[in-house]
């Protein structure tokens, strides 16, 4: 594929819902303090369950951030997800005028990858207890993957090309490449991310039989990817939303871009075959490399999948090295996401989110928890590191098997 040079897609605005802070910059401040929040899990329900460790998102009140009429019908995912999204909005300083013209315009697509199990195990006890009365009638929709798309476009008065990816952690990935590509077919905007609520009694359930769950009872060894201590992942709820826009309209109205979206490419090698994701992985960083029309040295950062499995983080390592060279040994490797822990879906958009601060602040953020690195990869720890950064790859793997890579390049930058 040739890189994009008529339509940019570029990124105008972030808001996240995160366990390490509830808004942009209170998220970013954790990130690049390398602050971890993972503690024992304190929902309802979950105290007898063998995972015991997660990142939970506290300090969210949805009554301040969304009508009670949206509250009622819809789940915890979507909470996060429309209060994240009106976040992005407000950065993006788009004003309630700025589409009323043309409201197809503007799209909405998210990607989740468990919906709402809290709304929708409510409402079964609720059957089961008191009977078929007692039910809702939201119970229909609020479990829904595509409810987050469907709640922010009807809030936003947003009629353009909406969606939904439902799919495993690079999903992520996938939902702003399908942004992009909607903004290259000449939609205006989109708002785009991914929120995930998965640290329900019933939702904990259906991951116990992920046998890369860490099951460690001690939050500061829970998630340690790369390093001889890997016991698996932690998983997490949170995630973000972005606003991209078509880069000359967002510079015509004024607004910051503060990146754009190069290049992005998956594949897929199966559920669990870890070792087999090495060349997926590989070729998904090719693929993202040859769409943006970017050579391996100008790769500044790398945001890791880093799922702590020993033959996964393996894989990872080794797929760097085969994609970039002799560059992977000199380039920045980082995993924010030790510190909050995983959230599916909206855990690679968190790192999109954290690649486009770290681009505007020329700082990479370290890694949490992790120290005694085993791998041959620049893995930044302890402290953040000040760099001069203009491209960031993003990766994710997902547990069903899918692979992306999202190249980033800073908002100054201009088409090559």
């Amino acid at each position: 594929m040739s890189p994009r040079q008529d339509r940019r897609t570029a990124v105008t605005g972030i808001g996240v819902i995160a366990p390490n802070g509830v808004g942009t910059d209170a998220f970013w401040k954790s990130t690049r303090e390398g602050v971890s929040v993972l503690d024992h899990i304190t929902r309802e329900g979950c105290d007898h369950m063998p995972v015991r460790v997660a990142g939970e998102v506290r300090g969210f009140d949805p009554e301040s951030l969304v009508e009670e009429r949206f509250l009622v019908q819809t789940d915890r995912f979507t909470h996060f997800a429309m209060a994240a999204a009106d976040m992005a909005l407000a950065d993006a300083r788009i004003a309630a005028g700025d589409y009323d013209d043309s409201p197809f315009a503007v799209g909405v697509v998210t990607a989740a990858g468990s919906g709402g199990g809290e709304f929708g195990q409510r409402e079964l006890q609720r059957l089961w207890g008191q009977g078929s009365r007692y039910v809702g009638p939201y119970q229909s929709i609020a479990w829904f993957y595509a409810a987050s798309t469907g709640q922010i476009s009807i809030r936003g008065g947003f009629k353009g090309p909406c969606g939904v990816v439902a799919s495993d952690e690079a999903g992520g990935l996938d939902a702003i490449a399908h942004a992009a590509r909607a903004i290259e077919r000449g939609t205006g905007a989109v708002v785009i991310g991914a929120a995930e609520a998965p640290l329900a009694p019933y939702s904990l359930v259906c991951q116990l039989g992920y046998r890369e769950l860490s099951m460690s009872d001690e939050p500061d060894r829970a998630y340690r990817p790369f390093t001889s201590g890997a016991c698996g992942f932690v998983p997490a709820e949170g995630g973000a939303m972005l606003v991209v826009e078509e880069e000359s309209l967002a510079r015509d109205r004024g607004a910051t871009v503060r990146a754009v979206v190069a290049g992005h490419a998956g594949t897929f090698t199966g559920a669990s075959r870890w070792e087999e994701s090495r060349e997926g992985l590989a070729r998904a960083i090719s693929g993202a490399l040859d769409d943006a029309g970017c050579a391996p040295e100008e790769v500044d950062v790398v945001f890791a999948d880093a799922l702590g499995v020993p033959t996964a983080d393996e894989a990872e390592a080794r797929a760097i090295t085969d994609a970039l060279g002799r560059h992977a040994r000199r380039v920045p490797v980082t995993a924010p996401k030790t510190g909050t822990g995983r959230a599916y879906c909206g855990a690679p958009v968190l790192d999109a989110a954290a690649a486009v601060l770290a681009m505007q602040e020329g700082l990479v953020p370290p890694t949490p928890n992790v120290f005694d690195v085993c791998h041959d990869l620049d893995v930044v720890t302890g402290r953040a590191r000040p760099a001069e950064l203009r491209t960031a790859l993003v990766l994710s793997r997902g547990l069903m098997g899918s692979n992306a890579a999202l190249v980033l390049r800073h908002g100054t930058d201009n088409p090559s």
